[in-house]
C-alpha cells in the first residue's frame, strides 16, 4: 500500500468563498485585496491541517467546455463574477503558487474534471486522496481511499457519511443529481422532483435506467413530470458526471508533478509588499509558521485598533476556527417526567438559552405554541404547547406555572437571540422575563454593525452552519402555515435547533466582547439594559386621536385634490401622477425639460432628488412633490394608523430595532414613528394626533443641538468649546467668526447661513452640496468652508484625522467606543468611497448622540421603576424622549428629567436637554 496523500483544493470554491467572506480590502492603489488575503490563510490552513505529501489547487477557466457544446444553456443562469473578484484571480495564482502549491487550470476543462481525473489516477497507484470542497457535486467520487472535506463546516465525508448525508451511496449520486437537476449549473432535473423524492426513487428503483424504465410505476403528477423528462435525463446525468478519465498529459500534468513545496520567501514578501499585507509581512520576517486561522471563522478576540491587515476579518469580529458539527441531542418534551428533568437542568445550569415559537411576528398579538431550551451545545428540547396537529402536549397553563419561577427568577440567566420578542410573549402569559444576561444579536451588532444579524447568516458566518429555515417548516407565499399546524417532529428539529445554535453562537463571539473594554461596555451598558426599556416602552405604547386623525384626512384629501387639478393643468393634460413613466413622458417629452440624470436603463429619472432640481425653476415639478409628500403622508399615517390600535390596549405599538442602523440609531417600524415631518404643517398637524390620555400630559425632552456639542468635544476646537461653555447660540457664535461682525450684529440671514454651514460640514458636505442648499455660487460656497476651517481648525484638522484612521482601521469610533465600520472606506468606486469618507466624519457624532439618547433612555427608565412613578416613557425618536405623565407627577418629572438626561456622561462641552409639555406630541415638542 503507497504511502502517498495526495490533496485537491476546489480552488474556484475556495477563492469565491473568501472573496465573500472577506470585507473589501485595497491596498494603496485601490486594487482589490480581500480574496487574495483569504486565501493565503485558507491555502496556509488547509496545508495545517491537511496533511499530504502531494498537493494540488485546481481552478476553473473562463474558456468553453464540452457542456457548453452540449447544452449551449449549461450556467447560463449564473451571474458574471463580481469585477472585484476578477481583478484579483491573476494575482490569486501567484501567491498560492508562491505559497507552495501547484496551480491547475486547464483550458477547457471544469475544475471538477481535473480533480476527478487526478483523483482516480492516484487511486489506481493505491494513493490516499482528500478532495477539499464545498461542492455537493462531488460526493459521486467517494470510494474507499477518497473522501471529501468542506473546510468551512469540517465535515468529512466517506462512503458512509454521503449515504447519511445525501440517502444514497456516492456511485447514485449522479442519479439523484440528474433527478434533482442542478440549479447552479442551470440543468434542469424531473420538475417538483426535490432531494426526499430522488431518494425515494433510487431507494426504490435502484438506479435511474431502471427508474425510467419503470417509469409508468410512478403515481400523481410527480409520475407526469417524470415521464415528460425522460428524453432530457440522460443528457441531465451526462452534464452531471464529473468526468475521470481527462488527457491532462498534453497540459503536463501528472501526479509526480504535484509534490508539496516549500513556501517561496522572497516571491511572498513582494506579493505581501504589493498587496499591502502588513501583518503577513510581519510573520514573514519573523519566521514565524504559517497561520492556520481561517477568515470566515472568529478568533478568540477582536483586531486591536493598530492592526491594518491581520489574518482575518479587517473590516469586523473574527472568531475561533469553525467548530467541527456536534452530534445533536434534541428531545421533545410531551411527558410530566421530561418536564421535571428539564426544569432540573435549567435550574442547575448556570446559563440557559430560552427561545418561543408563535404563530405569528407581531409580539403583542400572536399567541404562544411552544418553548425551547437549551444548556449545552449540542443539547436542547422542544416544549410544544397550543399545536393543532392533534398530538400529546402537555397542558400549557400547566406548563407555564412549573416554568414561571424560572423564568421570573433574577438568579436564573437566560440567553436568546432577540430576547425582546420573548420578553413580551412571555408577558402576554402574565410573565416577566427576568435574568436576561445575554442576546446574541445584540453580541453580534456590537461585533459587526455592518454585518447581518438574523441566526441563520450568524450560525452560517461563525458556526458553519446550514439551518433550518423558516420557508423550509411552514412554507413561503399564500400556501404558508403558522407554526401551529406544524407536526411535533418537524417543530422541534426547527425550534430546538434555534436554541441550541443560539447558545454555541454565544460561545463563538462573547469572548471577543469580554476581551475588548469597550466594546464589553457597549454591550453591557448600553445594549442590554437599552433592550429591556425599548421592551417597555413597546408595551406601553401611545394613545392617538382617530377623529382628529380622521378629519386630517379630510383635509389632506381635498388638498390632493387641487394639488391634481393644478398639476393636469401645467401639464396640459390629465396622467397618472403616481407612475414615473407618464411623468417622464409629460415633463421630458411634452414639456422638454432639462434631463438631470438617467436610469440604468438609460430613460430619464424622475426621482425625488432630480424633482427638487426641476423644482427650482420649473413649478410642475414642485407640485408633484407636494402631491407625493402628502399622498405618502395620507397612506402612511393618516389612513394607516386608526388600523394599528391594538384592540385591548386602545393603543399604537411601534416596534423598536436596535440592530439596523451602523451608527447605533434606533429604527422604528409598524408604524415607523421616526419619519412624521416636523418640519410641515401637514406632519405637524398629525403629531397633534398623538395625545395624552386624560389626566396627564406628553413630555417631550430633546438634546440641543447634539451633534455639534459632540463634534466640538471630538475636535476639541478652542473656538467651539468656548462658545458652548458660554452658553452662546452656537450659530449666531459661528456667524460672527465667519462674517467678522460682533456677536449681537448677527443678522438673522448670517445666522441661517452658518447652521447650513454648520450642520453640512458634520454631514461632509461638498462646495457643491453647500451651493445647492444656500442658493449661491459654488465658488463662494467653498469660499465660506475655507473660512470656516480657518476660524475652526482644530475641526478640519479633526476631518483629516479621521479620514486616514478610517481608511488604515477600516472604521471609526464614537466617544463611547461603539465600533462604526465602513466597508467602503477603500473603495475603488470613487462616489462609494467619498461616501464612506463622509460617513467616516459623521459617524462617530451620530454614533455618539445614539449612545447617549440610549443611556438616557436607560437612566429615565431606571429612575421610573426605582421610584415606582406612574409615568411612562413611550417613545424614542432621534434625541428626544417622549413620556407620558400623570398630572401629579408632572412637576417632579419636569424637574428631574434634564440631570438624569445630561449626567449619563461628562463631555468637554455641556449637555442641554429641552423639556416641553402638552396634551399632544406637537404642543410638547
Amino acid at each position: 500500500m503507497s504511502t502517498h496523500r495526495l490533496l485537491l483544493v476546489d480552488g474556484s470554491s475556495y477563492l469565491y468563498r473568501a472573496f465573500h467572506a472577506m470585507p473589501d480590502l485595497r491596498n494603496s492603489q485601490g486594487f482589490p485585496t480581500g480574496a487574495i488575503q483569504g486565501m493565503v490563510n485558507m491555502m496556509r490552513r488547509a496545508r495545517t491541517e491537511l496533511d499530504a505529501d502531494h498537493i494540488a489547487c485546481v481552478f476553473d477557466t473562463k474558456g468553453k467546455t464540452f457542456r457548453e457544446e452540449m447544452y449551449p444553456e449549461y450556467k447560463a443562469n449564473r451571474s458574471s463574477m463580481p469585477e472585484d473578484l476578477a481583478m484579483q484571480i491573476e494575482s490569486i495564482h501567484q501567491v498560492v503558487k508562491a505559497l507552495g502549491w501547484p496551480v491547475l487550470a486547464v483550458e477547457g476543462i471544469e475544475a471538477d474534471d481535473v480533480i476527478g481525473t487526478l483523483a482516480k489516477q492516484a487511486k489506481a497507484q493505491n494513493w490516499t486522496v482528500l478532495i477539499s470542497t464545498g461542492d455537493k457535486d462531488l460526493a459521486q467520487l467517494v470510494e474507499p481511499g477518497i473522501s471529501l472535506i468542506n473546510t468551512m463546516t469540517e465535515e468529512r465525508l466517506d462512503t458512509d457519511g454521503v449515504i447519511a448525508k445525501f440517502g444514497v451511496p456516492p456511485e447514485r449520486i449522479v442519479d439523484y443529481l440528474s433527478i434533482m437537476g442542478d440549479a447552479v449549473d442551470n440543468v434542469p432535473g424531473v420538475p417538483k422532483a426535490g432531494p426526499k423524492t430522488a431518494v425515494k426513487w433510487i431507494n426504490e428503483f435502484g438506479t435511474l435506467d431502471e427508474l425510467m424504465r419503470r417509469a409508468d410505476e410512478v403515481k400523481g403528477v410527480v409520475g407526469e413530470n417524470l415521464r415528460a423528462t425522460l428524453g432530457w435525463l440522460p443528457k441531465a446525468r451526462e452534464l452531471v458526471t464529473v468526468k475521470i478519465d481527462c488527457d491532462l498529459k498534453e497540459h503536463l500534468i501528472g501526479l509526480h508533478e504535484l509534490h508539496a513545496k516549500e513556501e517561496d520567501k522572497n516571491a511572498l514578501r513582494d506579493l505581501f509588499t504589493q498587496f499591502g499585507f502588513k501583518s503577513l509581512l510581519r510573520d514573514l520576517d519573523k519566521g514565524n509558521p504559517a497561520s492556520t486561522t481561517s477568515p470566515l471563522a472568529p478568533k478568540s478576540t477582536p483586531l486591536p485598533m493598530q492592526t491594518t491587515q491581520a489574518a482575518g476579518d479587517l473590516f469586523g469580529f473574527v472568531a475561533n476556527q469553525v467548530p467541527a458539527p456536534l452530534e445533536r441531542n434534541y428531545q421533545c418534551v410531551t411527558t410530566q417526567e421530561q418536564l421535571a428533568g428539564w426544569i432540573k437542568k435549567i435550574e442547575a445550569s448556570t446559563l440557559t438559552c430560552v427561545d418561543t415559537e408563535t404563530t405569528g411576528l407581531e409580539p403583542l398579538r400572536v399567541g404562544l405554541v411552544g418553548i425551547s431550551l437549551s444548556t449545552e451545545p449540542g443539547v436542547a428540547c422542544y416544549i410544544p404547547l397550543a399545536h393543532t396537529t392533534n398530538e400529546d402536549q402537555l397542558n400549557k397553563a400547566d406548563v407555564l406555572a412549573q416554568l414561571k419561577p424560572w423564568l421570573e427568577g433574577e438568579q436564573y440567566k437566560k440567553l436568546g437571540q432577540n430576547l425582546k420578542y420573548d420578553i413580551h410573549i412571555f408577558a402576554n402569559e402574565g410573565i416577566q422575563l427576568k435574568g436576561v444576561a445575554h442576546d446574541t444579536l445584540l453580541q453580534s451588532y456590537v461585533l459587526e454593525s455592518h454585518r447581518s444579524h438574523d441566526m441563520d447568516s450568524l450560525a452560517s458566518r461563525h458556526l458553519g452552519e446550514k439551518t433550518i429555515t423558516y420557508e423550509e417548516v411552514c412554507g413561503k407565499g399564500v400556501h404558508q402555515i403558522t407554526f401551529d399546524q406544524v407536526d411535533l417532529e418537524t417543530a422541534t428539529k426547527y425550534a430546538a435547533e434555534d436554541a441550541d445554535i443560539t447558545l454555541r453562537l454565544h460561545h463563538a463571539m462573547y469572548p471577543a466582547i469580554e476581551a475588548d473594554e469597550k466594546l464589553l461596555k457597549i454591550y453591557r451598558e448600553i445594549e442590554m439594559p437599552a433592550m429591556h426599556a425599548l421592551a417597555v416602552m413597546e408595551r406601553n405604547g401611545i394613545l392617538i386621536d382617530i377623529p382628529k386623525l380622521a378629519a386630517q384626512g379630510q383635509v389632506v384629501g381635498q388638498r390632493l385634490l387641487e394639488l391634481e387639478k393644478q398639476i393636469h393643468e401645467l401639464a396640459g393634460q390629465p396622467f397618472n401622477i403616481q407612475s414615473p413613466k407618464q411623468i417622464g413622458e409629460i415633463l421630458f417629452g411634452k414639456l422638454e425639460l432639462p434631463v438631470v440624470k438617467k436610469t440604468p436603463s438609460g430613460a430619464p429619472s424622475t426621482d425625488e432628488e432630480v424633482l427638487q432640481k426641476l423644482a427650482e425653476n420649473y413649478p410642475l415639478p414642485a407640485r408633484i412633490l407636494d402631491y407625493r409628500s402628502l399622498a405618502k403622508l395620507q397612506s402612511t399615517y393618516i389612513e394607516k394608523l386608526p388600523r394599528m390600535v391594538h384592540p385591548k390596549t386602545g393603543r399604537v405599538h411601534t416596534s423598536f430595532s436596535q440592530a439596523v442602523a451602523v451608527t447605533g440609531r434606533l429604527a422604528s417600524s409598524d408604524p415607523n414613528l421616526q419619519n412624521i415631518p416636523v418640519r410641515t404643517e401637514e406632519g405637524r398637524k398629525i403629531r397633534e394626533a398623538f395625545v395624552a390620555p386624560t389626566g396627564s400630559h406628553l413630555v417631550s425632552a430633546d438634546y440641543s443641538q447634539i451633534e455639534l456639542r459632540i463634534m466640538a468635544h471630538i475636535a476639541e476646537d478652542e473656538s467651539l468649546l468656548k462658545a458652548f461653555a458660554a452658553g452662546e447660540d452656537i450659530h449666531k457664535a459661528t456667524a460672527s467668526e465667519m462674517f467678522h461682525v460682533p456677536l449681537d450684529q448677527v443678522s438673522s440671514e448670517q445666522r441661517r447661513y452658518a447652521k447650513v454651514i454648520n450642520f453640512g460640514l458634520i454631514y461632509g458636505m461638498s462646495a457643491f452640496g453647500l451651493a445647492s442648499n444656500l442658493g449661491i455660487e459654488r465658488s463662494a460656497a467653498q469660499q465660506y468652508i475655507d473660512t470656516y476651517f480657518a476660524r475652526y481648525p482644530g475641526v478640519a484638522q479633526y476631518m483629516a484625522d479621521t479620514r486616514v484612521l478610517a481608511k488604515e482601521h477600516g472604521y471609526v469610533e464614537t466617544v463611547f467606543g461603539r465600533r462604526l465600520w465602513l466597508p467602503e472606506i477603500r473603495s475603488a468606486n470613487g462616489m462609494r468611497r467619498q461616501g464612506a469618507e463622509r460617513a467616516a466624519i459623521n459617524a462617530p457624532m451620530q454614533g455618539t448622540a445614539a449612545d447617549l439618547i440610549k443611556m438616557a433612555m436607560i437612566a429615565v427608565q431606571e429612575w421610573l421603576e426605582k421610584n415606582k412613578l406612574e409615568t411612562r416613557l413611550l417613545l424614542q425618536v432621534h434625541d428626544e424622549l417622549v413620556l407620558e405623565v400623570p398630572d401629579h407627577e408632572l412637576q417632579l418629572v419636569k424637574e428631574q428629567l434634564p440631570g438624569l438626561m445630561t449626567n449619563v456622561a461628562q463631555l468637554k462641552v455641556p449637555l442641554l436637554v429641552e423639556v416641553g409639555v402638552g396634551l399632544n406630541w406637537e404642543e410638547a415638542h
